[in-house]
């Protein structure tokens, strides 16, 4: 559970960004949007398979742009 107390002198915007900004981190966000539809087993697992060849790709572009 994540908790933000609101310090002394601080506006309740900042308060309020820093909760987000909390929320960001740990992922929750990103936890809400996946559960927000069920997806079958078989195409959870095709794109995530998807989604580490994208980042493998993308680990081999940089490692070429730090060669050059």
């Amino acid at each position: 559970m994540i908790k933000v107390q609101v310090r002394q002198n601080e506006s309740l915007e900042a308060a309020l960004r820093r909760f987000k900004r909390q929320c960001n981190q740990s992922g929750l966000f990103a936890e809400m949007k996946d559960r927000k539809f069920h997806m079958k087993a078989k195409t959870a697992r095709r794109l995530a398979g998807k989604e580490r060849i994208q980042t493998i790709r993308r680990a081999e572009r940089a490692r070429r742009q730090d060669r050059y």
